[in-house]
């Protein structure tokens, strides 16, 4: 098969295109390398790598003329909450514009395409109390971002309804795993806190510090398992059209990661606390129910992840 993967140098993207590489396909990936890293690919020899953005129009255009792609995930984003709420017209550009130009090329040039992915956010819930999240939830975005997710993803269900673009869109929520930049500005806690804990065994005197008491609820989901989403939605028939979240259903607060990795460490990492963070959401987590339909079982406990991840990472 022939893959197109936007953003595919980050963190998901990466991860997406080293497993479709070894699994013998072509993966063409565009990305301005803004957040992602050549370093994370396996095999670069392997990859048609396209490096520039996916605003570029002109070039969108060409690499959906030149190539008949039968799966594109669309992962590129500007995705850093904060950026957007600094700069809400450049970040719109990439997340909603961008999406819009390309799903328009695909309607005129791609006729064989089996599916279009697109990668949205947990974020379009924002602070709706009810729990656990469904895809009927209420959308309360509160950022710029969390507002062009769900735009984009609308517009993708739109197209596939209208035109015959056969388009999914998956909601992420708190996704992690190796090549996560911790010093990304969008970067998860949990890479974060690793790279606190890589820092202490390299001899450096690093606390985390943590905002609030630690008793944040998320649902943190192992990169195995949502590449294993990814592929699902792709390839099944009932999810054309369709979106859903992509998540564990379980709940673990941040006191339960830090205590899980000081026992992989073997260390107790000094954390400090600071007042919660004004707009942080206090709890998330996933209903999976539409996921599962289609198959979809969590392969990976937090600690199963966790483990595999300092594995990864060499300790």
């Amino acid at each position: 098969m022939k893959y197109l993967i936007t953003g595919g140098a980050g963190f998901i993207g990466s991860n997406l295109t080293n497993m479709l590489i070894a699994q013998g396909h072509e993966v063409v990936v565009v990305d301005d390398l803004s957040m992602g890293k050549i370093e994370n690919f396996n095999d670069l020899s392997k990859v048609e790598f396209i490096r520039g953005s996916i605003i570029d129009g002109a070039l969108m255009e060409s690499v959906l003329t030149n190539h008949q792609f039968d799966y594109i995930f669309h992962l590129a984003a500007v995705a850093s909450v904060a950026d957007s709420v600094a700069r809400p017209l450049e970040t719109h550009e990439v997340n909603y514009n961008a999406v819009l130009n390309i799903l328009d090329f695909i309607r005129k040039h791609q006729q064989n395409l089996k599916r279009f992915v697109f990668a949205s956010s947990a974020a379009v819930y924002g602070d709706d109390p009810e729990l656990p999240k469904k895809e009927t939830s209420s959308i309360k975005p509160m950022t710029q971002y969390a507002v062009d997710k769900f735009a984009a993803e609308r517009t993708a269900v739109i197209f596939n309804n209208l035109y015959d673009v056969p388009a999914s869109a998956v909601r992420f929520f708190n996704v992690y795993g190796p090549n996560q930049n911790p010093e990304s500005p969008y970067s998860g806690v949990i890479s974060i806190l690793l790279d606190c804990y890589t820092r202490n065994l390299h001899g450096e005197k690093i606390g985390f510090t943590l905002f609030g008491d630690g008793t944040q609820v998320r649902d943190f989901i192992f990169i195995e398992d949502v590449l294993h989403a990814l592929l699902l939605v792709a390839e099944s028939e009932n999810s054309l059209g369709q979106v859903f979240n992509v998540g564990t259903e379980k709940e673990t607060d941040l006191n339960q990661v830090i205590a899980e990795l000081n026992k992989i460490y073997g260390f107790k990492l000094p954390v400090t606390h600071e007042a919660a963070r004004v707009g942080d959401i206090h709890r998330s987590v996933a209903d999976i129910s539409a996921l599962k339909s289609l198959g979809f079982t969590v392969e990976n406990t937090i600690f199963q992840g966790l483990s595999k991840l300092v594995e990864f990472l060499g300790r």
